[in-house]
């Protein structure tokens, strides 16, 4: 029997080349990476988005800024008592944008008639409110039959898309006088 050097080779050659084959896990891989990526980056945004809705929030006296990127409810300390403040379900429709701001009593207790302003906008490039092309809307919350210690608002925002929409600010929150009821 003899060996042949060269067939020999070529075989040992042959395995090693199998052995530095893509493996068929790294496309795997790969897609698990981008969409890990893809969450650093949105967590990365929502961090920021709090940081700014933070800094807001103690320079303001009057009133509560909600950042849709964020999404995170905020604190106001109002004539009404104590509230949070959150904004949910941001999306567009025909001519703008519509959402959900849920306003609920820290308290426990029963959340009493009020009117209030809801005013969004603009944030520019860094971070700063466009107040120029702010808008507004009032809203009510009346007495109900039943107790409740929150009270959810559909809210539309014109012309403004989803993305576009920068913050929401929640102010001038008054008890309803018993007479405009």
């Amino acid at each position: 029997m003899t060996i042949s050097y060269p067939k020999v080779c070529l075989l040992s050659a042959l395995i090693l080349l199998a052995g530095c084959a893509q493996n068929r896990e790294v496309p795997n891989l790969r897609t698990q990476v981008g969409e890990l990526s893809q969450k650093v980056t949105t967590l990365t945004e929502q961090a920021t988005a709090l940081e700014r809705q933070k800094q807001l929030n103690q320079g303001s006296t009057s009133g509560v800024y909600l950042l849709p990127a964020a999404n995170t409810p905020a604190r106001l300390q109002s004539t009404v008592g104590e509230l949070s403040v959150a904004l949910d379900r941001v999306k567009s429709e025909a001519n703008g944008s519509q959402a959900v701001l849920h306003i609920r009593a820290l308290s426990g207790e029963t959340l009493p008639a009020f009117k209030a302003m809801v005013e969004w906008g603009r944030l520019d490039e860094h971070g700063q409110l466009q107040n120029a092309d702010a808008l507004s809307q009032p809203i009510q919350n009346n007495d109900s039959l039943l107790p409740r210690t929150a009270q959810s608002f559909k809210l539309r925002f014109s012309d403004v898309t989803p993305e576009q929409l920068g913050y929401v600010r929640l102010h001038s929150v008054e008890p309803l006088a018993a007479a405009s009821r």
